[in-house]
C-alpha cells in the first residue's frame, strides 16, 4: 500500500482577496485554467466535475421540489465544501448557495472561506480533510466492508416476518453465496417509533438473531426519526415535549414516502435518549445495528420550533450522529459529518443504464468520497427502487446483463450489497458472473480493507477520481482508482463488447498479464464476465 505524504496546510487563497465582494454580496471566484471542482451535494455528481464551461447551480440550504411527492427532493448527500484540481477549497460551516457559469465560481453564504492546500487535487481534500473534518481514527464495523450485504427490502417490501426473513436467509446460502450482514428492513415493528419486533410477524426475535447467528449472518434494523400518529409512542413523546412543532407551535405531522407523521426533536437530548434506550435493548438482545433512513432535509422547515434554535440541515446531521453509537450502520440522507465512521449508501437507484441507474454510481461514489465519506456502497445490486425492480424476480423479464454490470461495479467498491436474490433473478450464466465479480472482490479484499483502515487515519477516498493521482484526466469519471494503484474501468453499455481505458502514464498490467505504457487510450475486449481493470506495474503483481 502507498501511503499519501502529510496533508499541506490550508492556507487563505491570494485570489479570494481578490475577488472578495462587498460585505453580504456573493463572493465570485475566477476559475484558473483548466482548473475543475467537485463538492456540494453527491445527486447531482453526474455533472462533477465543474468547471469554465460548466452552467450549473444549487442552494445546499433549500430542498427542490419533486412533482412526484408533495414534498421537496433534497441533496440527501451533501456538505458546504467545494474542491479543486487546483488544490483550492470553498467551505463554510453552514449550507450556502453556488453557481458556476462563464468560468466563474459564485458563492452565496455565511462565514464562507476559500482557502489553498497544494495545487493538486489530493492537496486540496487531504488539507481541507485534515483541517475541516478530521478523520475519526476508526470505521463503521468491518464485517460490512468483509462480506457481502443482504436487505430484504424487494424481496419483501414492507412485510417481512421471521419466516421470510429465514427463508431470504436460507436461499442466499442454497445459491452459494457467502453470509454476511442481513438488513430486516421496513415494517418489522409494531409502528414507527415502537422500537421493538412485532411479535405477529416476528414471534421470538432472540431465535431468530441466533438462528441467523448460527448461519453466519448479523443482523441489522431499519429505523426512522418518524412516530407514527395515534400511537403510544406519539402519545409519550408529545407529552414529553420530544416532538418537532411546526410555526404554530402544534406538533408537525409531515408527509413521507409511507404516509404521515411526527418527528423527533433531535435537538433534544432528551430525545436522543428515548430513541437510543430502544435501539439499545435491541442490541442487547443480538441486533448488530441499524440502517438509519430518512433523515432527509426535506422533512425539516426553518421555524419549525424545536428545543434548540437550528435549521433543517442540523436535523440532517444530528440523525447521521445517532449513528456514531452503533460501529454497524448506514445512512442514505446525510448532512456534513466527513471523517466519520458512517456508512453512506448511494440513494435508491433505478434498474437503468443511464445517468439515473447505473451511469451514476461511479460519478456519486467519487463525490461522496470527495466530501469526505470513504465508506460508500453503491446501492443495493440492480437498484433499490422497489416499483422498477419488480420485473428482478422474473427471469423472463430481467435485465440479467444489467444485474452482472452493477454487481461487478460494487464488486471493488467499498461495500457490496444485495436485496434481490440474485438466484432468483438470474439464469446459471448470469448468476455465475455474479460469483465471478464476487470472486475479483475476494482477490482484491485485502487492498480494499486496508485502504478502509487508511482512510480512517488520512480520511483519503477509497475510490478516487482519476485526477486524483493523475492531471490531464479531470473530465475521466466513467472509471476509477481504487487506492492509488489499481484502475478499474466498469463495463457501462448494454451489450458492449469492447470498453474504452484511459490509461495513465507509467506500465499498467491487465488481470491476463497484459502490459499496457501509458498515456494511452486502449480498447479492450470485453464478455459478460469481464472487469477491466489494470494495476500499476511499480505496485507489485498484477490481478488475476
Amino acid at each position: 500500500m502507498n501511503h499519501a505524504p502529510a496533508a499541506a496546510p490550508l492556507a487563505a487563497d491570494a485570489a479570494a482577496d481578490a475577488a472578495a465582494a462587498e460585505a453580504g454580496a456573493p463572493l465570485v471566484l475566477e476559475l484558473e485554467p483548466g482548473e475543475h471542482w467537485w463538492g456540494g451535494t453527491v445527486k447531482d455528481a453526474v455533472q462533477m466535475p465543474f468547471g469554465a464551461t460548466s452552467a450549473y447551480g444549487v442552494d445546499l440550504a433549500v430542498p427542490r421540489h419533486d412533482p412526484a411527492w408533495d414534498s421537496a427532493e433534497d441533496s440527501s448527500q451533501a456538505a458546504p465544501l467545494l474542491v479543486s484540481t487546483h488544490g483550492r477549497v470553498v467551505a463554510s460551516p453552514r449550507p450556502f448557495a453556488f453557481r458556476f457559469a462563464e468560468g466563474r465560481l459564485e458563492v452565496d453564504g455565511t462565514d464562507v472561506a476559500v482557502l489553498r492546500g497544494g495545487s493538486t487535487l489530493r492537496d486540496g481534500f487531504r488539507a481541507a480533510s485534515a483541517r475541516l473534518f478530521p478523520p475519526a481514527g476508526r470505521t463503521p464495523a468491518r464485517r460490512l466492508f468483509a462480506a457481502p450485504q443482504y436487505n430484504t427490502w424487494i424481496e419483501t417490501p414492507l412485510v417481512p416476518s421471521e419466516e421470510s426473513v429465514l427463508a431470504y436467509a436460507r436461499r442466499i446460502l442454497d445459491a452459494g453465496l457467502e453470509p454476511g450482514t442481513i438488513f430486516i428492513d421496513d415494517n418489522w415493528a409494531p409502528d414507527f417509533g415502537t422500537w421493538h419486533f412485532d411479535r405477529g410477524r416476528f414471534p421470538d426475535p432472540r431465535r431468530l438473531i441466533a438462528t441467523l447467528a448460527d448461519w453466519g449472518f448479523d443482523v441489522m434494523l431499519w429505523v426512522v426519526p418518524f412516530i407514527s400518529p395515534d400511537s403510544a409512542a406519539f402519545r409519550e413523546c408529545e407529552r414529553d415535549g420530544l416532538l418537532v412543532r411546526d410555526a404554530d407551535g402544534r406538533t408537525a405531522v409531515r408527509r413521507w414516502w409511507n404516509g404521515f407523521s411526527a418527528l423527533l426533536d433531535l435537538s433534544n437530548p432528551a430525545a436522543v435518549d428515548w430513541f437510543t434506550r430502544q435501539l439499545d435493548a435491541l442490541v442487547e438482545i443480538g441486533v448488530a445495528g441499524f440502517k438509519f433512513d430518512a433523515g432527509d432535509v426535506r422533512d425539516y422547515r426553518a421555524d419549525d420550533r424545536v428545543a434548540e434554535p437550528c435549521e433543517p440541515v442540523d436535523m440532517s446531521e444530528a440523525w447521521a450522529r445517532l449513528g456514531l453509537r452503533y460501529a454497524h450502520n448506514e445512512y442514505r440522507a446525510c448532512w456534513r459529518m466527513g471523517g466519520q465512521p458512517l456508512g453512506q449508501r448511494l440513494r435508491d437507484k433505478p434498474p437503468t443504464w443511464d445517468d439515473a441507474g447505473l451511469g451514476s454510481l461511479v460519478p456519486e461514489m467519487l463525490a461522496q468520497g470527495l466530501l469526505g465519506h470513504p465508506y460508500v456502497c453503491p446501492d443495493m445490486v440492480g437498484g433499490g427502487e422497489v416499483g422498477a425492480m419488480g420485473a428482478m424476480g422474473d427471469r423472463q423479464a430481467a435485465d440479467q446483463e444489467f444485474f452482472v454490470r452493477y454487481a461487478q461495479i460494487a464488486a471493488l467498491s467499498p461495500m457490496i450489497q444485495f436485496s434481490v436474490n440474485p438466484a432468483r433473478a438470474l439464469d446459471a450464466e448470469h448468476l455465475a458472473a455474479v460469483k465471478d465479480a464476487l470472486a475479483v472482490r475476494a482477490e482484491h479484499l485485502p487492498r480494499i480493507l486496508a485502504l478502509v483502515d487508511e482512510a480512517a487515519v488520512t480520511g483519503e477516498p477509497v475510490v478516487r477520481p482519476m485526477s486524483y493521482h493523475e492531471a490531464g484526466y479531470e473530465s475521466v469519471t466513467d472509471q476509477f482508482f481504487l487506492g492509488p494503484d489499481v484502475l478499474v474501468a466498469p463495463v457501462l453499455e448494454r451489450g458492449a463488447t469492447t470498453r474504452a481505458l484511459q490509461v495513465p502514464p507509467g506500465t499498467w498490467h491487465a488481470p491476463d498479464g497484459t502490459a499496457h505504457e501509458g498515456p494511452a487510450t486502449v480498447e479492450v475486449p470485453v464478455g459478460l464476465t469481464t472487469l477491466p481493470r489494470l494495476t500499476r506495474a511499480a505496485a507489485g503483481t498484477a490481478p488475476r
